[in-house]
């Protein structure tokens, strides 16, 4: 059994990440990425304060728009529109969860798509689905680079797919595709998970839901990504019960350590994309 390592992978191209910074930096542009950050969502803060250390020792310039839970989002959508058209920031994201009163998917539209980082627009959706060069959400994006990093090729694999959200799980099924694995994703209303996880060369699991993947679940030799990031008695778990499942794989991501830096350096490393596009 092999520990997929996201930590060191994540330092590893943070460093490239910082040398692309300083070639642009030659060239007269700073890559830039704005955050916008509603509410006092503990997590929230917690996820933005990590992108910004990592921004800081990526060399990129980064700024995050808090706003109160109660703003408006007419207000949000201006705020949107003002970095939209600000030529030094080449990168937009909007933490989510936002409050109940807005409209998720209007704010995520109202954002560039050229400067949509986290690849949540319908267009660099769009673009995935067929195959062509866009934004990718992060999440799925640093899972591919990760099996990549440990020469895992998914074609011809059966792979799984747990949790279907747009985020992670829908996408994370279309970088599979597009690289020639067969594909199975389950969600909520599937029936019987077991009997489709049991079939995974390659079982890729993120719903939020401690243990939900138990050993008895696994085949032999299956590569296993757990995405899942849950809290149980102050610690840190994912969705896979990993004493029990770990010595069943040929390899696994630990959590933490596993998917979780990958996210944070494919957000860099698509704000580094965008702001290419100011000198090309």
């Amino acid at each position: 059994m092999t520990l997929l390592d996201g930590k060191t992978l994540s330092s590893l191209i943070q460093n490239d990440i910082k040398k692309q910074t300083d070639e642009l930096k030659k060239k007269g542009v700073t890559a830039g990425l704005a955050v916008v950050l509603v509410g006092d969502d503990s997590a929230s803060h917690l996820y933005v304060k990590m992108k910004e250390k990592a921004c800081e020792d990526a060399g990129i310039y980064s700024i995050v728009h808090k706003m109160p839970s109660s703003i408006s989002e007419e207000n949000i959508l201006e705020t949107i529109a003002m970095m939209n058209k600000n030529p030094n920031i080449d990168g937009i994201l909007v933490q989510l969860p936002l409050p109940r009163h807005v409209n998720q998917t209007k704010v995520l539209e109202a954002i560039d798509a050229a400067k949509d980082v986290d690849g949540f627009h319908p267009f660099n959706i769009g673009r995935l689905v067929a195959g062509l060069d866009g934004f990718v959400p992060c999440t799925p994006l640093g899972v591919m680079r990760l099996l990549e990093h440990y020469k895992i090729d998914v074609k011809g694999l059966n792979a799984c797919v747990v949790g279907a959200s747009n985020i992670v799980g829908k996408p994370m099924m279309n970088l599979l595709l597009n690289a020639f694995a067969t594909v199975d994703i389950c969600h909520i209303y599937t029936k019987d998970l077991a009997s489709h996880t049991k079939q995974a060369d390659l079982l890729i699991v993120g719903v939020g839901k401690a243990g939900l993947i138990t050993k008895e679940m696994v085949k032999e030799g299956a590569i296993v990504v757990d995405i899942g990031v849950n809290k149980v008695d102050g610690k840190l778990v994912g969705d896979v019960e990993f004493e029990g499942v770990a010595p069943k794989c040929s390899f696994i991501t630990p959590v933490p350590g596993g998917v979780g830096p990958m996210t944070i350096a494919m957000l860099l490393s698509n704000t580094i994309k965008a702001a290419k596009g100011r000198v090309l």
